[in-house]
């Protein structure tokens, strides 16, 4: 029986170098899956929009996305798209998961000092069911790195970068980020002389711009969904 089509879904950014970043870890994920439809799409900014892409898919499907954490995009418009669609579920978001800190440990080497704590950068959302998720990530780090880790939001929650800094002046900021766009912008604006890390996705560099470990974590979203 054919396998189901896979629809990663992610935020959309008009920033070049993120867009093309998130399609490349898409792309990534389809050469591990030769046997199986891969297709993008979005919730906001770029198009395909979600809805539609599944709308084209007339089989089976299994929606990942590509998103880091629980929230109104997953819980609203991804929960809500497949409510009639019997044929189609949702997998739960990227984070948090080991492999996220695995990634996060990767970047953070070489930045700074090596002992200094970590404020782990992240978007914020309004929607409460973010803010263990985001907890759980910096608990993944902390373990995997057995530095300090702080947590800060961009965006709708506290504390924000610029307080959690002034609480650790020798700190690094880790950016719990997917790619490049406006949030990265502002989080390297508040960072100020602090070392930054790279975002999660980032082909502009030389090497594991698209992390190994980020392409399993899709594939192992998509596997669970179709075995279970």
């Amino acid at each position: 029986m054919t396998r189901p089509s896979l629809l990663a879904v992610s935020h959309g950014t008009s920033d070049v170098d993120g867009a093309r970043s998130i399609a490349a870890l898409v792309a990534r994920v389809a050469e591990r899956l030769p046997d199986v439809e891969v297709r993008e799409a979005f919730v906001d900014v770029q198009q395909p929009d979600a809805p539609s892409a599944l709308a084209g898919i007339d089989a089976r499907a299994v929606i990942v996305p590509l998103l880091l954490s629980q929230g109104f995009h997953v819980h609203h418009d991804l929960h809500g798209m497949v409510a009639e669609r019997a044929d189609a579920v949702v997998t739960d978001p990227l984070g948090p998961d080991a492999l996220l800190a695995e990634v996060l440990a990767m970047r953070l080497d070489g930045i700074g000092h090596p002992g200094s704590p970590v404020v782990l950068a992240v978007a914020g959302s309004r929607d409460e069911r973010s803010v263990p998720d985001a907890e759980g990530t910096a608990t993944l780090l902390r373990d995997r790195t057995g530095r300090r880790i702080d947590l800060a939001y961009l965006a709708a929650r506290h504390p924000d970068l610029p307080t959690a800094l002034a609480a650790a002046p020798d700190a690094v900021v880790a950016t719990y980020l997917l790619g490049r766009g406006y949030f990265f912008d502002l989080a390297v604006r508040q960072a100020g002389e602090h070392p930054i890390t790279p975002p999660l996705l980032d082909d502009l560099l030389a090497d594991q711009g698209i992390p190994d470990a980020l392409v399993d974590l899709v594939v192992a979203r998509y596997e669970r969904a179709h075995s279970g």
